[in-house]
């Protein structure tokens, strides 16, 4: 479901991804604005379900995490408790930040950012542990080129 958005809403939420510790004056400026209709327009694109969450993001390599592993999934299990259980066991590890269900050959793709290939050998033994998969391939990120959470509004 999508929602209608003007011109206004658009640069509102741009600024938003930019840096939302903005203060509403400073977006209000840079929209062409005054702070009470923006304050209006960003309660609205929440309850709206636009706007999910105000986090920041942390930088992971200067916090120490420098090794970020793109996990392949397969599996055999494709009932509803098998897929129940793997979820509850991403859920509890931090160290996926992504999990993804895909169509085609591989069942899921995971990203998992860890410190290094010591710490990525705890992660997989911990979850195939707990989970039965058919097989992983783990590949090693060499270098980012780009990330981002910003969207193209």
């Amino acid at each position: 479901m999508s929602v209608r958005l003007d011109d206004t809403d658009r640069k509102i939420l741009s600024q938003l991804q930019q840096d939302a510790s903005q203060s509403l004056d400073e977006i209000a400026r840079k929209v062409g604005s005054s702070k009470t209709p923006v304050w209006n327009r960003i309660r609205k694109l929440r309850e709206a379900g636009v706007i999910r969450a105000q986090t920041v993001i942390l930088d992971a390599e200067t916090l120490g995490f420098e090794a970020c592993f793109f996990v392949l999934i397969r599996t055999s299990e494709h009932d509803a408790g098998w897929q129940k259980q793997f979820l509850a066991a991403l859920l509890k590890r931090p160290e996926v930040q992504e999990a993804h269900r895909l169509a085609g050959e591989i069942d899921y793709i995971l990203k998992v950012r860890v410190k290094n290939a010591r710490a990525y050998d705890v992660f997989y033994q911990a979850l195939i542990s707990e989970v039965k998969v058919h097989n992983v391939t783990a590949l090693l990120s060499m270098e980012e080129i780009k990330s981002t959470t910003a969207l193209p509004v």
